[in-house]
């Protein structure tokens, strides 16, 4: 059985795994798959809002990130997430956007070598001084699978 790891960061991530989240539980047999919520949105009643209404179960883990500076958040997420790596072994992890939750769970999985799936790959504002910009740029570097939303 293989094991994903789906990271969910921030409230836009949300509405993006729900729908892999429905495409995965038909592999049940094949696939496990795990929800990973590391708190960069923290709030919980938005959060909780999300998970309802879009149907998601809780996730299977929740790292309370919370809010601070960029450099902070990432650091934070990046220890957390690493020990949810190491005690899960998973096969893969799938990142979805760009937020800071985004480059840096792709940033441990690569260290690991766990295989890195980047769903809404390939999007460009053009404008590096865009933290999301710089996210988008280095997680598409490091991912083993890239997954585009649009035609450009």
């Amino acid at each position: 059985m293989k094991k994903i790891i789906s990271v969910v960061g921030a409230r836009p991530n949300f509405m993006k795994v729900a729908p892999i989240y429905r495409a995965l539980k038909k592999y049940e047999d094949k696939i496990e798959h795990l929800i990973c919520h590391t708190g960069q949105h923290y709030d919980e009643k938005m959060s909780k809002v999300f998970f309802d209404d879009l149907e998601l179960p809780k996730p299977d883990y929740y790292l309370g990130i919370g809010s601070g500076s960029h450099a902070e958040q990432t650091a934070k997420v990046m220890i957390e997430f690493e020990k949810v790596l190491l005690k899960e072994k998973p096969d893969m992890i799938l990142v979805v956007g760009d937020v800071n939750s985004t480059i840096a769970c792709s940033l441990t999985a690569s260290k690991l070598h766990i295989k890195t799936v980047h769903v809404e790959a390939g999007l460009r504002s053009g404008d590096r001084k865009m933290p999301e910009e710089i996210n988008r740029i280095l997680t598409d570097s490091i991912s083993d699978y890239l997954f585009t939303t649009e035609e450009s």
